[in-house]
């Protein structure tokens, strides 16, 4: 009945409806043997096996693929999904999405494990409107010959003396952008105005795009690319699918063009994608293919721009409602402020300064929970152990699930972030939480192993140039206090985006 009720309210994804229809007559055939199966833990005579893994991985195909997107469709949130599971079976449980059968791994134990065996027990496992937006050839689709390959040559943006030239160029532009914000007296989402501020450094640096009609052009397809990443994945008009492939097409031809006007020397840049056309005459091991370098410009600018993004806003929030920790941070970049010249950019040295400003990052990023969970699937038939909290039995409960090969199994970050066995109070921000060690495994924002997240440090650096430049030059006002989120997103923000006025500190430097 949830899945029908959606259907009739969400007017997005027609196609979904157009499914109900295809498969009626199969659902009528099996739904009264279907249901004899709905109970926890006895989904695993259709699933090949399972052991005990609780959960529900309801009609065959289908499964709970509605009631998932439905929690997409909602101002809860896509993880409002995993969170009702977790009360009903608890932490760790099985669920069916889009035909494939998903189980939830919540421990820091599973997480060494899954992630630890990467290209051995465990590949990436994306949802396929996921995998469709950012293309087969992206990092983060690729198969294990490829990824090495491919995550070598793109690392040079990230490495130190290409952060330390964009620490100062995104220095410069934020600086004028918030003292203008502020001299207008003008009301912003801290959403927009970060989302919009990465993508522009992001296209700098990656391709010396500075034209803002071309960077409107590009933010409008990217927002289309990013909200089909959780979407039915058929090709109908009207359909945030459609439209976001659509948009994808349209970015690769802009991509292409680029690189065709280089390679007939109408342009020349020093940046990253001059450096990768560079190497046309390298070996096929030390260069990307045009379609590697689409594929990836893409990932790049999304991955930083979506997540990252979102990351700032949740930081002014946590703040405006954490004001002693506010001050702290006040405190610490006034000092650092006070021994640089009027008008000076930030460094990396500054930033290795800002010690209470790295675990107001950290803390906002457990809090936050960009990356809700880590999609896997398994290569090979392979046994999980860890524990987890059994609702029935009300405590946590040692588990050892047999995992068969081609299920996906998700790193549950969320759940490990929240878990208050790993964190005293998990739900009260609180920076200084991070004056402590925290076991292995236990925060995992950017993930681990050999997938650990390419743009780490720099989603580091962009939020403490931006925490630095927010708290010594300025205070703020939130204008909307709503916590319900953006519906048909992959990434927690808020609905609002978090509009704030700005007010410069008399003591401001």
């Amino acid at each position: 009945m949830e899945e029908l009720l959606f259907l009739v309210q969400n007017n997005d994804d027609i196609v979904l409806l157009i499914t109900v229809v295809v498969f009626s007559a199969a659902i009528t055939y099996v739904a009264s043997k279907a249901r004899r199966r709905l109970d926890i833990g006895e989904g695993e005579a259709a699933a090949g096996g399972g052991g005990n893994i609780p959960g529900r991985l309801g009609i065959p195909i289908i499964g709970e693929t509605f009631s998932f997107l439905s929690a997409t469709n909602s101002t809860n949130g896509c993880y409002d999904f995993v969170r009702l599971r977790r009360l009903w079976y608890g932490s760790c449980f099985k669920t069916r999405i889009f035909g494939k059968i998903h189980v939830f791994v919540p421990s820091p134990e599973g997480a060494k494990q899954i992630l630890t065996n990467d290209f051995v027990d465990f590949n990436k496992g994306y949802v396929k409107s996921m995998a469709d937006a950012v293309g087969e050839k992206s990092l983060l689709c690729v198969p294990h010959d490829s990824h090495k390959r491919i995550r070598r040559l793109l690392s040079d943006p990230f490495s130190m003396p290409s952060l330390s030239k964009f620490v100062q160029n995104f220095d410069q532009k934020l600086t004028q952008k918030l003292k203008k914000l502020e001299e207008s007296g003008e009301r912003f989402s801290a959403l927009q105005f970060s989302m919009k501020m990465i993508l522009d450094a992001m296209c700098n640096m990656l391709m010396s795009i500075t034209e803002d009609s071309l960077l409107q052009v590009i933010e409008r397809d990217c927002t289309a690319v990013s909200d089909a990443m959780l979407s039915f994945p058929l090709m109908i008009p009207g359909t945030r699918y459609y439209k976001g492939i659509k948009a994808r097409q349209r970015l690769m031809e802009t991509f292409r063009g680029m690189i065709g006007d280089r390679r007939g020397g109408k342009e020349t840049h020093n940046d990253f994608l001059q450096s990768m056309l560079q190497r046309d005459s390298y070996p096929s091991s030390e260069k990307l293919d045009d379609t590697d370098i689409m594929d990836n410009l893409l990932t790049l600018i999304i991955a930083a721009q979506t997540t990252t993004a979102a990351a700032m806003m949740w930081s002014v929030k946590f703040l405006d409602e954490n004001r002693d920790a506010q001050d702290r941070l006040r405190e610490e970049q006034l000092s650092i402020a006070k021994n640089k010249l009027d008008g000076a950019s930030l460094t990396i040295e500054d930033l290795n300064k800002m010690f209470y400003g790295l675990k107001v990052v950290k803390e906002t990023l457990r809090m936050s929970n960009v990356l809700l969970w880590f999609p896997r699937v398994a290569l090979n038939d392979c046994i999980i152990d860890g524990k987890f909290l059994c609702t029935l039995a009300a405590k946590f409960l040692k588990f050892r699930f047999e995992i068969k090969k081609g299920w996906h199994v998700n790193v549950d970050a969320t759940c490990i972030h929240y878990d208050p066995e790993l964190y005293k109070d998990p739900m009260q921000f609180n920076p200084s939480r991070f004056d402590e060690m925290q076991k292995p495994y236990s925060f995992i924002p950017f993930g681990s192993g050999p997938r650990t997240c390419l743009g780490m440090n720099m989603a580091r650096v962009i939020m403490l140039v931006f925490l630095h430049r927010l708290t010594r030059g300025y205070k703020w006002t939130i204008h909307d206090h709503d916590p319900s989120l953006e519906k048909k997103t992959h990434v927690p923000r808020l609905r609002s985006g978090c509009p704030i006025t700005l007010k410069a500190l008399d003591d401001g430097k």
